[in-house]
């Protein structure tokens, strides 16, 4: 089992850039494809990016595309989302996730393989 902390969320201004970090224990760690979702208040929560227990492959919702970046470091048990050209709109809560199990594949574009969030880090866009 992989339990997660992220951390890195702020205020920030329209185009600014955040690192969001995801700190993950457990020795299977580098077992688990990872994944970032985030809430914003009364909107459901959205998977963002997504990547392979490899960090080969990757995902990312059309609403990220081509200003979020996600990544991995297996030997520090750390996911990263660099989130450039911010915008008030992603102004939410964001959690990083573990895949659900290593059983079966995984599908990185499905939400539902993915579950166990943290707590979470308040990221706020202003304009």
């Amino acid at each position: 089992q992989v339990h997660v902390v992220e951390s890195g969320g702020g205020l920030v201004q329209a185009g600014g850039s955040l690192r969001l970090t995801c700190a993950a224990s457990g020795r299977t760690f580098s077992n688990y494809a990872m994944a970032w979702f985030r809430q914003a208040p009364g909107k459901e929560r959205e998977l963002l990016a997504a990547i392979s227990w490899s960090g080969t492959s990757a995902y990312y919702a059309n609403s990220v595309k081509d200003r979020f970046t996600i990544s991995r470091d297996n030997a520090k048990n750390m996911v990263y989302l660099q989130m450039n050209s911010l915008k008030p709109e992603d102004t939410a809560i964001y959690y990083c996730a573990p895949q659900r199990s290593v059983v079966a594949p995984v599908r990185l574009s499905d939400p539902s393989h993915f579950g166990s969030w943290g707590q979470g880090t308040q990221v706020t866009v202003s304009s």
